[in-house]
């Protein structure tokens, strides 16, 4: 053998090895890592349609030390069948089967008695079985399909395995499940069924946020087995684009599950049409708990009477705020210049603009003041006077400009579905622009935005003047092995670290010098917090204007107040009993800041 026909057999030599280097890792791929998927999805196709049986991602929690636990996820059992034509003895069937299962027997008999070539489910959800597979491709014959029961665990189907009576036979089944039952059901979402396509799809919240990531396509068992290993190929090394994966939440179930039973608590005081909380990291935009009432299992939809109760109301309802709109108002003053934290100001009580009235909470004077007084005191015409003041003194639009530029009125980019716009058209400078709407604005009325809207602008003062993304996924890991961290925008500064700093010392004045008095509770010696409260009147639909009495009370604050750590937002709307914010949200806004400190291990800061 010449040189070159040893080099020539060299390269076949190599290329045979190449080709079965890449053949194997095909191979492992798609008997390994996708093996379980392909073949439930090739069972199924002979047993029930595709809804009946599916593959989907898991959603995550996950808590403070990184450890993961299922928010969403697949359940995995058995649908028991009924074959007429062979079931010999029903009333002898339906005595086996109802010690394991819940069968209705006047529904089980009727069944029973139907065609003979008709094949009804009787239960499902039990564990694979080879032997059982060969059955349903043995039923592959019969198309028609009716569920009796379903969701049948382990042992019971086991049980029904064991009785051995002719004309029953048992197949794999899979169903989403809700380890946390209602914990953060709104976030999370649900899925339903795609009539027109036969699938499992997401229908609210990260479920449909992050559809492309959390579906799985079905696998056709007639496909080229060819295309089968070089697609697995492909995702071997890195040259597949598939989106399949995991998602991994921010959400901490420990926090959730104190945040919900902070609300919970106080619903059933104040009675609240509805409560909800947010509470972030304000430097990032991280949310680690997030929930609001009323609220559902997801595990059990069936006697959910108002579907409104799906959708999230923190991301996808708005509402007017009230005064915890006063400090954008007076960061807007500082950051102009018109003000500054030592300046005074004439509190007349009331004022009319455009032949409207507006006052204070109690519509008393308090003369010439501080502008700590303004948040201290909450006052209305302290808000309008410093915002018109901006207005008349740097140009129209002024406050339009600060409000829009902490991302007031507009979508914050929250991963979650249907989010809402908010509402600025009284602030949109124009000819049409009258002082009243200025003033109103200033202090929470006039303009409505959603909770996490509202949560994205107030983190501006507490992370040194930045426009965050709050978000709910941290990453999210790939069927082939890779992770993803997700990365979320961030604008500015907005805001000057000054005028930053100044109004959040005057925000835990409000809280040392204001609210302490009344509940002693919220003060923390050993740590700095800047918090407000706000109570909007709630608008009329009918009549036009305001209920007389109804309200929508808030309650924000951020500590350690100059490195926070966190950032708490509450709300309910018409709470029955009480008229402003600081006696129903005060205390469930103290229990979760100690809660915080204590969970998380916040270092103090004075």
């Amino acid at each position: 053998m010449n040189s070159k026909q040893r080099l020539r057999t060299r390269y076949v030599f190599a290329l045979i090895i190449i080709g079965a280097v890449f053949l194997a890792g095909s191979l492992y791929y798609t008997e390994i890592i996708k093996g379980h998927s392909y073949a439930q999805k090739a069972q199924r196709q002979y047993v029930r349609p595709d809804v009946a049986s599916f593959d989907r991602g898991t959603i995550y929690f996950q808590t403070k030390d990184g450890t993961r636990l299922a928010a969403a996820t697949l359940g995995r059992g058995s649908v028991i069948f009924m074959n007429p034509s062979l079931l010999t003895d029903a009333s002898q069937a339906y005595g086996a089967l109802k010690q394991y299962l819940p069968l209705n027997q006047n529904d089980f008999m009727a069944k029973a008695a139907k065609a003979k070539s008709h094949y009804e489910v009787v239960a499902d959800k039990a564990p694979n079985n080879i032997a059982e597979a060969i059955v349903s491709m043995q039923l592959a014959t019969n198309d028609h399909y009716e569920i009796v029961a379903d969701q049948v665990q382990d042992d019971k189907a086991q049980a029904v395995r064991n009785i051995q009576l002719p004309g029953l036979y048992i197949s794999p089944e899979s169903w989403r499940t809700y380890p946390g039952g209602s914990m953060a059901a709104q976030v999370i979402g649900l899925t339903g069924e795609n009539a027109s396509s036969s699938s499992v799809t997401g229908r609210y919240g990260l479920e449909k946020y992050y559809e492309s990531v959390l579906s799985r396509p079905g696998v056709s068992s007639s496909a080229n087995i060819f295309a089968q290993l070089f697609g697995g190929l492909n995702t071997v090394f890195g040259s597949n684009d598939s989106t399949e994966g995991d998602v991994i939440t921010s959400i901490d179930p420990t926090t959730q599950k104190y945040l919900e039973k902070i609300l919970n608590d106080t619903e059933k005081i104040w009675h609240a049409s509805e409560i909800g909380g947010i509470i972030i990291d304000p430097s990032t935009g991280e949310i680690v708990a997030m929930a609001s009432l009323p609220t559902y299992d997801p595990n059990n939809t069936a006697n959910v009477k108002d579907v409104g109760v799906f959708s999230d109301p923190l991301v996808e309802h708005i509402d007017e705020m009230g005064s915890i709109m006063k400090p954008l108002t007076m960061a807007t003053a500082l950051e102009t210049g018109v003000e500054k934290p030592g300046s005074t100001y004439d509190d007349t009580g009331t004022m009319t603009l455009n032949g409207k009235k507006i006052s204070n909470f109690d519509g008393q004077a308090r003369g010439v003041i501080p502008m700590q007084q303004i948040l201290s005191q909450s006052l209305n015409i302290g808000a309008a006077t410093i915002a018109l003041k901006a207005e008349h003194d740097i140009g129209p639009g002024t406050l339009y400009k600060y409000f829009t530029s902490f991302g007031l009125g507009q979508k914050t980019g929250i991963d979650e579905p249907n989010e809402a716009t908010g509402i600025m058209g009284n602030l949109k400078p124009s000819s049409n622009t009258r002082d009243v709407n200025i003033a109103t604005a200033a202090y929470g009325q006039g303009i409505a935005v959603s909770p996490v809207n509202m949560v994205q602008a107030l983190s501006v003062l507490a992370n040194g003047g930045y426009v965050v993304t709050p978000h709910l996924a941290k990453s999210i890991e790939y069927g082939n092995g890779t992770t993803k961290i997700i990365d979320f925008p961030k604008k500015g500064p907005v805001l000057s670290k000054q005028t930053v700093a100044d109004v959040t010392t005057m925000l835990v004045k409000v809280v040392d010098g204001t609210i302490a008095k009344a509940h002693p509770d919220i003060y923390t010696p050993n740590y700095s917090v800047a918090a407000k409260t706000g109570t909007a009147q709630i608008p009329d639909p009918v009549n036009g204007g305001y209920y007389p009495d109804r309200y929508l009370h808030s309650f924000f604050g951020y500590f350690p107040a100059y490195n926070p750590k966190f950032l708490v937002f509450l709300y309910q709307v018409y709470p029955k009993g009480a008229e402003y914010a600081s006696a129903t949200l005060t205390d469930p806004f103290s229990q979760l800041t100690k809660f915080l400190i204590s969970y998380y291990n916040i270092a103090p800061d004075r």
